[in-house]
């Protein structure tokens, strides 16, 4: 009897894992797509640049959180901050050492100041 029983429940553990392993490849399908944030462009032409991508293009390039809820409030025109023709050294420190929204607080243990100049330096020249 407990061979059964035993039986049983390894051959219904069996049924669910390869159901989830058959659902698996679909839901990763996603991440695959052409639309998805795994694509984002990580490419960078300069040291300053690159330090943008590397801590702020996560949420701040095509598809980042920080693009979208932008796009959101204050249109699609001003939301990617690189192509962006109104910010100012000044204005960039103080968003990213106080936050403002749903933007955190960057600390100097997350982006040192030599490293906050490097990229408000490519902030503030990327724009066309």
């Amino acid at each position: 009897m407990n061979r059964i029983l035993i039986g049983a429940c390894f051959a219904i553990a069996l049924s669910v894992g390869g159901a989830a392993q058959a659902a698996a490849p679909a839901a990763n399908a996603a991440w695959a797509s052409p639309s998805s944030a795994a694509d984002q462009n990580r490419n960078a032409s300069s040291p300053d640049e690159a330090l943008f991508v590397e801590k702020c293009g996560m949420c701040h390039r095509e598809r980042g959180m920080g693009t979208v809820i932008l796009a959101r409030r204050t249109g699609a025109d001003v939301a990617l901050l690189e192509k962006r023709k109104d910010l100012s050294a000044d204005l960039i420190r103080v968003y990213v050492r106080t936050g403002a929204g749903n933007m955190p607080r960057i600390g100097r243990g997350e982006v040192s100041d030599t490293q906050l100049a490097a990229i408000t330096r490519h902030l503030v020249r990327s724009t066309p």
